[in-house]
């Protein structure tokens, strides 16, 4: 699956993201990448290790990665 663009324009992108166990894990995740510029919500999800993050432009993959490589685990592509 690639980044979808909805009706208002927003774009939703899943990503897969390896090394979260827990929720303090998805926290680190979510609070790097809901830094990134154009970003309006996330969701982490441990279990599954996908974080889907809608944004105003689809987001360039590296900076994603940069994001998860922050808060310490490895960004594994999209969905």
């Amino acid at each position: 699956m690639t980044a979808q663009t909805d009706t208002q324009g927003s774009v939703t992108t899943v990503y897969k993201v390896s090394g979260m166990s827990c929720g303090h894990c998805e926290g680190s995740v979510s609070g790097e990448i809901s830094q990134l510029p154009g970003v309006t919500s996330l969701k982490a999800v441990a279990s599954t290790g996908e974080v889907t993050v809608v944004s105003a432009a689809p987001l360039d993959d590296e900076t994603v990665r940069a994001a998860v490589d922050e808060a310490g685990f490895e960004l594994v592509g999209q969905v």
